[in-house]
């Protein structure tokens, strides 16, 4: 498990019923059963062991993303989470047909270095940061809760970054992260545009697979949506 250096404890933070840390990844079954299940996250992508599907070529991956106002952005003590307030959802691709995913948040995964942070990897090489747009099924479901661990439940889109040019979608959340270094804190951004983290206009080349939330509760039921090209901030906006 990739090393989050950026998260701190607040010593006034108030303790959550269970407690986990990615230094113990290795006993989460023990508190959390889920994660002892057969399709868990993260995995490796070998690319030579993928195989080609055509019919998602029919069926064109579409994500109708609307600019949110007044994104909170959270440290909740292991990621860095924007919650999305306003209506985007996903449809298309590997998904359901007729289904609607709706875009709850997106997650930052990083590591104290630059050469790993990411959950997955590609032939077994990691990335600096790992990013999650993580949707539920507001077509089957009344609430991302209801939704976790159930079948079709949870889609997420990940993004994998690295070390370059700076990023100007990501510029108003990276600014106000030192303001939220101690978990439980929080800003408010003016607005946040998830089309803009979206690497191929095309979105075309991606990697599918079923697995698991890749944190606890690690409930599966999850369809991943992994984009091969990855998107490039600053180091700087890596902090």
């Amino acid at each position: 498990m990739a090393d989050k250096s950026f998260i701190k404890e607040d010593s006034d933070a108030v303790k959550e019923e269970l407690e986990w840390g990615y230094e113990e990844g290795v006993e989460w079954g023990l508190l959390f059963p889920e994660a002892n299940g057969e399709y868990q996250s993260p995995i490796n992508l070998n690319s030579r062991d993928a195989l080609y599907d055509p019919s998602l070529l029919e069926i064109h991956l579409s994500p109708n993303y609307v600019v949110c106002r007044d994104c909170e952005v959270i440290n909740d003590g292991h990621t860095v989470q924007i919650i999305l307030k306003s209506k985007s959802v996903l449809v298309g691709g590997p998904l359901p047909r007729g289904h609607d995913y709706e875009l709850h948040e997106v997650q930052f995964h990083w590591g104290r270095e630059n050469q790993r942070g990411s959950d997955h990897t590609v032939n077994f090489k990691a990335f600096p940061m790992e990013l999650h747009l993580m949707h539920w099924n507001s077509t089957l479901y009344s609430s991302i809760d209801e939704a976790l661990g159930k079948a079709n439940g949870i889609a997420i889109i990940s993004l994998f970054v690295q070390i370059g040019k700076e990023h100007s979608g990501l510029k108003a959340v990276t600014e106000i992260l030192q303001d939220i270094q101690y978990k439980g804190k929080s800003k408010t951004i003016p607005c946040f545009n998830p089309n803009t983290l979206l690497p191929d206009p095309l979105l075309r080349d991606y990697w599918v697979y079923e697995g698991s939330l890749t944190i606890p509760p690690c409930s599966e039921g999850v369809t991943w949506i992994l984009f091969r090209y990855p998107l490039t901030i600053s180091q700087t906006q890596r902090g």
